[in-house]
């Protein structure tokens, strides 16, 4: 297949995404641009990519549409199992004894790079059952992906896609159809689903835990150090960063401490 960029196209389409999301290309994924560009042309009914290229500068809503088109939206239920059994044995069990004398009961979560909604929903399953009251939750859910966030509000999933979820949450937590699966109200009703461009500061504060697993690989080391900066912001004093099982901060100039669980090995903030 041709490609559809010249070098010096290629080198303004790059430095553009890579300005307005951090997303990093390079020749390794060049084709993955090229591909995501020739269907946004299309789509669009456009003859040339420098026509294409004025109007993404031009027009933020188009910005949101090509950004879309090149992210990856791979993911599932309860994917990265002992990410989940630290979560469950070891975080949680830690902030019920951290807030065990405050006023504040509620545990703020957010699942940064949410895609479709499988990871939100796994966190709001697992807290449905073994939160004890008065202890609460809330989950932000965002994504840079304005049509996987438009599946997660939906929280409807295919048979092929709920596979890994343990059948007693699958009965408790979703309704069967012929078409698939629906989740249950109670457990939508616990999450926002929002967009949201990792570049940008967020506005939430005190947040005692962020998943942001498979997200961090997209970007190159000044963007990630940008991003993870954002998340020591705003986050709570005491409080626990997931990144994805092939990802680290190792090198990094930041201050979260490297924490090794029973189960799985993640970061924490701890002032």
């Amino acid at each position: 297949m041709s490609e559809l960029l010249t070098n010096t196209e290629f080198d303004l389409f790059r430095k553009v995404i890579y300005a307005e999301s951090g997303i990093t290309f390079s020749e390794t994924n060049r084709s993955i641009l090229d591909s995501r560009l020739k269907e946004r042309l299309r789509d669009k009914g456009m003859p040339t990519v420098q026509e294409y290229y004025k109007l993404i500068t031009s027009d933020k809503e188009e910005m949101k549409l090509l950004l879309d088109s090149v992210t990856t939206n791979l993911t599932r239920f309860f994917r990265n199992q002992p990410h989940f059994d630290a979560f469950q044995h070891y975080v949680i069990p830690h902030l019920m004894e951290f807030k065990k004398n405050s006023p504040d009961k509620k545990i703020r979560i957010w699942s940064a790079g949410c895609s479709t909604g499988e990871e939100p929903y796994t966190i709001a399953m697992i807290l449905k059952d073994i939160l004890p009251p008065p202890y609460s939750f809330e989950i932000m859910a965002s994504d840079i992906s304005l049509k996987s966030l438009m599946v997660g509000k939906q929280g409807f999933y295919p048979a092929s896609r709920i596979t890994g979820i343990p059948d007693k949450y699958l009965q408790r937590f979703f309704t069967k159809t012929p078409e698939g699966y629906q989740m249950n109200s109670d457990v939508m009703s616990t999450i926002r689903f929002d967009y949201h461009n990792l570049k940008n500061m967020p506005t939430a504060r005190n947040l005692d835990i962020v998943f942001c697993r498979n997200v961090l690989i997209y970007f190159d080391e000044a963007a990630q150090l940008e991003v993870i900066n954002h998340f020591w912001d705003a986050m709570a004093p005491r409080s626990y960063l997931y990144i994805g099982h092939s990802e680290s901060l190792f090198g990094m100039k930041t201050k979260f401490e490297f924490l090794k669980t029973n189960w799985a090995c993640l970061y924490q903030k701890n002032l």
